[in-house]
């Protein structure tokens, strides 16, 4: 394994530990050379269906992808990098599990939602505002109504939005609790329309 650092190929494994479910092993390498530390991540390698996507394209899935879309719904969020992996683990699995070759890029973000919201509410209103493309406030309003009708309806007695004031929008749409994720979003949604991806 190649150091990060100076790019030398010696080095030493000084700890390995199994993920919680056994599927990763995680080993702390010490550089020969340099002496600096790193971490490599070992896991089986799965027959991933490819990805379908909008324009009919097929492409390989690409699970960094998948963990930079989430990395930017949970920043500022308390959610660690192992739940991120576990999390994309878990979305690999499900993809095997179908036994599909082929499957279109919005099953894929239809399940990476189902288990968003379940993670960090948040992270899955900023997630949403994205993939969805709401092409207004009333779009968006309607998909964070449902997302705290869900909440309460699920025996969550706190709404994730406690707290933050009340905001009155527009003749026609009743008052509005804005959220913390709401800068985010448009700064997400900004990155987008200039070509982020």
């Amino acid at each position: 394994m190649k150091c990060p650092f100076c790019a030398t190929l010696e080095n030493k494994v000084i700890d390995s530990r199994l993920s919680a479910g056994g599927e990763v092993t995680r080993r702390r390498r010490e550089c020969e050379a340099c002496g600096r530390r790193y971490t490599t991540y070992e896991r089986v390698e799965q027959v991933l269906p490819l990805v379908i996507k909008k324009d009919d394209r097929r492409e390989a899935f690409d699970r960094m992808k998948v963990l930079a879309g989430l990395r930017r719904a949970v920043e500022k969020r308390p959610v660690s990098s192992e739940d991120l992996e576990r999390f994309v683990d878990t979305i690999e699995r499900e993809l095997v599990e179908t036994g599909e070759k082929e499957v279109a890029s919005s099953a894929i973000g239809e399940k990476v939602m189902l288990h968003l919201r379940e993670l960090d509410q948040v992270a899955y209103v900023r997630f949403a505002s994205v993939y969805r493309e709401f092409k207004d406030i009333h779009e968006f309003m309607e998909a964070l109504s449902t997302l705290l009708k869900a909440s309460t309806g699920a025996g969550v007695t706190s709404s994730p939005l406690a707290g933050v004031p009340s905001v009155p929008l527009s003749a026609g749409v009743a008052t509005a609790t804005l959220a913390s994720a709401v800068p985010v979003i448009v700064g997400v949604a900004a990155t987008k329309a200039a070509g982020g991806d």
